[in-house]
């Protein structure tokens, strides 16, 4: 096993305990992996079940559903930016054919 797929199952494997600690089912900790992907947001959501502790699976889901919207709006911003970047070469270079 790597040492991705370790951090990997590691965090999943917190993420899914602390949602049984809780008194949510297994079930609910598992989809909320599915959801999420990596380690780092899997983190994320395992610190704020932790912190806040919260009493509904509605609570669960929407900080789930707010990491996630966070994470597309970084992956959107980040491929802006080298859009806008690869853009900028185009406009001070040009395309590379001699006048």
């Amino acid at each position: 096993m790597t040492a991705d797929q370790r951090e990997w199952t590691w965090a999943r494997d917190e993420l899914v305990r602390n949602i049984v600690d809780l008194g949510f089912p297994e079930e609910l900790g598992n989809e909320i992996v599915k959801n999420l992907g990596s380690p780092k947001a899997m983190r994320r959501m395992t610190d704020y079940l932790i912190n806040v502790k919260p009493k509904s699976v509605e609570l669960v889901v929407d900080e789930m559903l707010a990491i996630r919207s966070e994470i597309l709006a970084w992956k959107e911003k980040k491929s802006s930016e080298e859009a806008n970047a690869r853009y900028n070469e185009l406009l001070n270079y040009g395309l590379g054919e001699e006048e």
